[in-house]
């Protein structure tokens, strides 16, 4: 792996190839992007694509403020190299993209790791491993779904909640408290109907 990276840095590379390929993608994509310039002291821009990534989904504008090393897309934040909005925004105002490429992702940062000497690992059968000085107990309370029954995954929410009913209700006289056996009007009702 050195040296693929000594080989890179003698070509006159100065980042990993996986950066370089993506710094590549992203400014064939800045080229089709608009910048508009909101303080060039300050270093902030709002870049808009006009052509979108994706057919079902819009064009989205993204604020990008160079000083302190943020884009709303969250690309440039999380991954320290410069995402395609940034690189718009470089080239509106002519800065150095390669400035705001973090040092981690340059050959020789990569290539110091490997400077250091990595010890041999001995045989894995003559690994020494210590007894087991306790015994591990599974507690079955603690199970997800201890009746191995499917359980719903649905979320419920209010409308989900139903008013609590007094029980059931009489179907002779539709009041509840009892059923149509026990009905006091049962008698009055059996009478009406014969």
């Amino acid at each position: 792996m050195s040296q693929q990276q000594v080989d890179q840095m003698e070509a006159g590379h100065v980042f990993v190839e996986h950066v370089r390929d993506a710094m590549v993608a992203n400014h064939r994509m800045a080229r089709s992007m608009n910048v508009e310039i909101y303080s060039r002291r300050l270093e902030t821009f709002r870049v808009t694509e006009t052509i979108s990534r994706r057919p079902c989904i819009p064009t989205r504008s993204y604020g990008v403020d160079l000083q302190n090393r943020r884009c709303e897309c969250r690309r440039f934040d999380t991954l320290h190299y410069p995402c395609a909005h940034v690189m718009a925004a470089c080239a509106k105002v002519n800065l150095n993209v390669e400035e705001y490429v973090d040092d981690v992702y340059t050959l020789e940062c990569t290539l110091r790791v490997w400077e250091n000497e990595f010890l041999v690992l001995p045989d894995l059968s003559t690994w020494e491993v210590a007894p087991m000085t306790f015994e591990l107990i599974l507690d079955r309370g603690l199970r997800r779904n201890p009746s191995c029954r499917l359980q719903s995954s649905r979320i419920r929410n209010e409308m989900d909640i139903r008013k609590k009913s007094d029980g059931k209700r009489c179907g002779l006289c539709r009041l509840s408290g009892h059923s149509r056996n026990k009905c006091p009007h049962r008698n009055f009702h059996v009478g009406q109907s014969s």
